[in-house]
């Protein structure tokens, strides 16, 4: 593993389990929310985005965590290993929820600067509807990759600790 990508609806827990594979491996972090989002959560423009992007995969070794379909075939490409946390909607609106509870009118980790937590109904709707709307094709792009590239789909927080606590005994 040395290009690992982590993907999964909002809530399910990307950032920490990134955060948690760069202890294990000592392979830096790119959580791609920094690197988006502009203050007051403005996007960047599409081009730009791009190119960041091609700027951040250029490394040997990363992982990154994020979704942001727009440029994931560029990273699929790149990467090695790829984890999907494949967490239930219910788990992960419960989590979304808490965080925002949690860091309400402030920065939260791993978020750029200048974006304060905030409840935002459409933003809970994302998650609500991402399993339905974006799990059909995330599968999908996961199974037409070429058999030279590790994909591991974790389901729960339980799948997580076992793989993490099997990566110890390594």
């Amino acid at each position: 593993m040395n290009r690992i990508m982590v993907i999964g609806c909002c809530g399910a827990g990307k950032s920490t389990f990134a955060r948690k594979l760069h202890e294990h491996t000592g392979i830096d972090v790119i959580h791609l929310d920094q690197h988006y989002h502009l203050p007051n959560w403005e996007e960047p423009s599409k081009h730009s985005w791009e190119k960041k992007v091609k700027e951040l995969i250029q490394g040997d070794q990363w992982i990154i965590d994020g979704n942001y379909g727009g440029t994931m075939d560029l990273r699929l490409e790149k990467a090695d290993t790829i984890f999907y946390l494949k967490y239930s909607t219910l788990s992960c609106l419960y989590r979304v929820i808490k965080r925002t509870i949690k860091f309400h009118g402030k920065s939260r980790p791993n978020m750029a600067e200048g974006c304060y937590e905030r409840f935002d109904l459409e933003f809970l709707h994302y998650v609500a509807v991402f399993n339905i709307v974006k799990g059909k094709s995330i599968a999908e792009k996961l199974s037409a990759l070429p058999k030279s590239k590790k994909v591991i789909i974790l389901k729960n927080d339980r799948e997580v600790d076992q793989y993490l606590t099997s990566r110890k005994s390594i």
